[in-house]
C-alpha cells in the first residue's frame, strides 16, 4: 500500500502557507519531506496499523513532551526506537490545525538537525 497522497497533498500545502521551500523524496513507499537537505516529516504506511502515518522528526526536547499524546507513537524501524522522531496517527493530524502544529514542531527543530551523511555513489 503506498502512502496517502491527499496527506501529502496537505502537507504540501501547509508547507506553501508557511513558505517554507521543500523537496521531496519517494523512499520505500513511503514519502519524505526534506528542508535545507534534512528530513522535515514524511508519510510511512504502517503494516501494523494499517493507515498512513505522519512521520515527524521534532527533535528529543519535542518528543519527550509529545510521546505522552495518545495519537504519538515512537518511530520504530528496526526494534528500536529512534532518538527525536514520532509517528502520528491520523487521529492527531485530522485537521489542519493539528497537522500544521506538527510542522511546525518539525520546523522549529530543522535548524538544529544533523544532515545525513551523503551516500558513496558506487562506480
Amino acid at each position: 500500500m503506498a502512502y496517502e497522497e491527499f496527506l501529502a497533498d496537505r502537507i504540501r500545502q501547509l508547507l506553501k502557507e508557511k513558505q517554507v521551500t521543500f523537496t521531496e523524496l519517494k523512499m520505500m513507499g513511503g514519502l519524505c519531506f526534506k528542508v535545507d537537505n534534512k528530513m522535515l516529516c514524511g508519510i510511512h504506511t504502517d503494516k501494523k496499523f494499517g493507515d498512513s502515518l505522519l512521520m515527524a522528526r521534532i527533535g528529543e526536547t519535542a518528543y519527550a513532551n509529545e510521546i505522552n499524546n495518545t495519537h504519538c507513537l515512537p518511530m520504530d524501524f528496526t526494534g528500536r526506537p529512534m532518538r527525536g522522531y514520532i509517528f502520528v496517527t491520523p487521529g492527531g493530524f485530522d485537521t489542519e490545525v493539528d497537522l500544521s502544529r506538527y510542522l511546525d514542531l518539525c520546523l522549529d527543530f530543522n535548524p538544529l538537525a544533523k544532515p545525513s551523511k551523503p551516500r558513496k555513489k558506487h562506480k
